[in-house]
């Protein structure tokens, strides 16, 4: 029997060892907490402007929910930012983060006649092709 892939060896982190790809709603609601923190902002006060109540915001703001693009927008409005402006910042923390994955996984594999690198990356580019769109 051929196997398909290479089998792992001792060399090859295990695939729990490797960071996990973000999740879009980790990521937002990472956003929306930095940018209210950094405003001096309550949970409760911007609950209370954005008409969100405050155990989802709390929630939305942990990962844990994933929010609908109108109450995405009545937070970001209720820090003073657009959707978009919360889109892009979370965009961006999405790029270095699959960044600094992919740096993580580039790592040589065991071949018959030596050793080769592979990258695990897309074929749009070093960071997969991350296109955002608002």
């Amino acid at each position: 029997m051929i196997p398909l892939r290479p089998l792992p060896t001792a060399a090859d982190p295990a695939p729990q060892d490797l960071p996990r790809e973000p999740l879009w709603r980790d990521l937002v609601g990472e956003v929306l907490r930095r940018e209210r923190r950094a405003r001096g902002r309550t949970l409760k006060d911007v609950s209370e402007a954005s008409r969100i109540s405050m155990a989802y915001l709390s929630e939305v703001e942990r990962g844990r929910k994933e929010a609908s693009s109108e109450v995405l927008a009545a937070a970001a409005r209720a820090l003073g930012l657009s959707l978009a402006d919360v889109l892009a910042l979370a965009g961006e923390r999405l790029v270095s983060l699959t960044a600094a994955r992919t740096r993580t996984r580039s790592r040589p594999l065991g071949t018959a006649g030596g050793q080769r690198s592979v990258r695990t990356t897309g074929p749009a580019g070093p960071l997969g092709g991350v296109l955002l769109a608002a």
